[in-house]
This record gives structure tokens, C-alpha cells and sequence, in this order.
């Protein structure tokens, strides 16, 4: 393993960072609709590791599902060294134009495509609800679903557990934040029912996973669960790290959710959010 990530090491360094001066900001309105609004959240001056308890070897080439505006981008071009090749995704079009015209100039190795399934305020219309990955099987070392599964209904996040499994490399990491709850404090829930919806106007506004779960459907992908993130404040966003099940790997437990309470201030939905970007 360490002879193998020095050579990985050695085909990432070619590539040189970009000045950040040299990289726009996401527009206001655009870092409304994906959360962090500070630029300061978008930027790596250090040009250090994006997720520094990753190994600098799963950065070699990064599949960004859910890249929004390119925050995660944005730090990766900075990054020293710099993924040999970048693909993100996501499904508000404004956006990946955005990425496309501001980012991508800076960065030849690293690519934006808009993935075209519906959600009722980001991408409305007649779209399938889910779609495979346009990315070749074993391709890439990381896959980042930074607030993603956060948003997917449970058929359609057991689908996407699947096709990071995919793309993944037989060592790769798959680094995503979860919402999380306790089963056994929801008896009223049928044998089937492993989600809590926060909105009855849009499901996907906020999804909690019952934790046996996550543990049976990553499994079930191929997946092990190796490493944890508790959240900062009580409920939120957990970061659970999984790679493909294999010999020598082993399997954590999800610790109870001791953080203190909290609340996150969230912008109001505009309108036409859809249209962001693109008018």
C-alpha cells in the first residue's frame, strides 16, 4: 500500500495549483442554494488535503457527486497536489454552467456534467428520478457526497450507494454526511420504512436514515463502514466513510449522537431556483 500510493503521488504532482486570486467566487445567489455562503468556505489557501483525515492517495482522481456550485472543486484546484482528474455532477444546470465557464478553464483535468434527473425545485420537468453515473466502472480513487444523500429518498439512495460502488477503485473511499436516527425511537415505522422525510411539500428538503440501515444497504453495495465523523451539533450531518468490502477492513460502529444542541440557520428557498444561472 505505501509503495503504491508514492507512485499515485508522483502522477498527481505535475499538475500545478491555481492562484486563488485567478479563481472566481460562486455568485451569492448560487452559494444560497447549497448552503455555506462565507467565500471563505470555497477557498484553500493553504493548498493543503480538501478532507485532510483522507489519505493523500484517495485524491488522485475525485468523483464529486453533488458538486453544487464547486465549493469542493474550487479547494481540489487549489490543492497541492492536484487530482489527476476531477468529474462532478449535479443536477441544477445553472450551476454546472457556472462551474464549467469559471472553474473548469483553470483546471484542464477537471470536467462538469449536468445530471439530468428531476427535483421539483432544482430540476422540475419530465426527468427520470434517478440516473447511473456517467463515469466508467473502477475509475476513480474518491467519491465526495458532500449533502447529498442528506437529500435522496431511500430507494433512490440505495441506488446511488450502488453506482459509487461502481466507479469506485477496489481501494477507494466513498466520503458522504448522512442524517441519522435511532430506529427503536420510531416504532410507529413499518419493516420497510428506513427514512424520515422533513417536509411534506418536497421529500428530498431533508432525509434521515435509520442507522441499521445504512449499516445493512452499504453492505449490501459492497461497501464497509471504517471510520465515523460525529457531528458537530446534535442531528446533523454525520461524515461516513465507506470503501469496497475486502480482507483487512474492518467495520466501526456508529457511536451515539452526543454532540450538543444546536439549530442552523438555512436560507429561504427564492423563487425560481431552477433557474439560477441560467437567465
Amino acid at each position: 500500500m505505501i509503495g503504491r500510493g508514492v507512485s499515485r503521488l508522483r502522477r498527481m504532482r505535475p499538475a500545478s495549483p491555481a492562484p486563488a486570486e485567478a479563481l472566481p467566487i460562486p455568485p451569492i445567489e448560487m452559494r444560497q442554494l447549497v448552503g455555506p455562503t462565507d467565500p471563505a468556505d470555497y477557498d484553500n489557501p493553504t493548498r493543503s488535503l480538501v478532507f485532510p483525515y483522507l489519505p493523500a492517495r484517495a485524491f488522485e482522481s475525485v468523483f464529486d457527486f453533488g458538486c453544487g456550485c464547486g465549493r469542493v472543486a474550487r479547494q481540489l484546484i487549489q490543492q497541492e497536489p492536484r487530482p489527476v482528474r476531477y468529474l462532478g455532477i449535479d443536477l441544477h444546470r445553472g450551476m454546472i454552467e457556472w462551474c464549467r465557464v469559471n472553474l473548469a478553464p483553470h483546471a484542464p483535468d477537471f470536467a462538469f456534467l449536468h445530471h439530468d434527473v428531476f427535483n421539483m425545485f432544482f430540476n422540475p420537468g419530465k426527468k427520470p428520478a434517478v440516473r447511473a453515473f456517467a463515469a466508467e466502472d473502477g475509475a476513480f480513487t474518491l467519491v465526495n457526497a458532500t449533502s447529498v444523500f442528506t437529500h435522496l429518498p431511500q430507494g433512490h439512495a440505495e441506488h446511488y450507494l450502488h453506482e459509487a460502488r461502481r466507479v469506485l477503485t477496489p481501494d477507494g473511499i466513498l466520503h458522504a454526511s448522512w442524517f441519522l436516527f435511532d430506529r427503536v425511537d420510531f416504532p410507529m415505522l413499518t419493516r420497510n420504512a428506513h427514512a424520515l422525510y422533513a417536509s411534506d411539500v418536497d421529500p428530498t428538503a431533508a432525509v434521515l436514515f435509520s442507522r441499521e440501515w445504512l449499516r445493512e444497504c452499504a453492505r449490501a453495495a459492497g461497501f464497509t463502514i471504517y471510520d465515523v465523523i460525529a457531528p458537530p451539533i446534535r442531528g446533523y450531518q454525520w461524515l461516513v466513510l465507506m470503501t469496497p468490502t475486502r480482507p483487512g477492513v474492518e467495520e466501526v460502529e456508529l457511536p451515539p449522537d452526543e454532540a450538543p444542541r444546536g439549530t442552523i440557520d438555512l436560507p429561504d428557498m427564492p423563487e425560481n431556483p431552477s433557474r439560477i444561472g441560467l437567465d
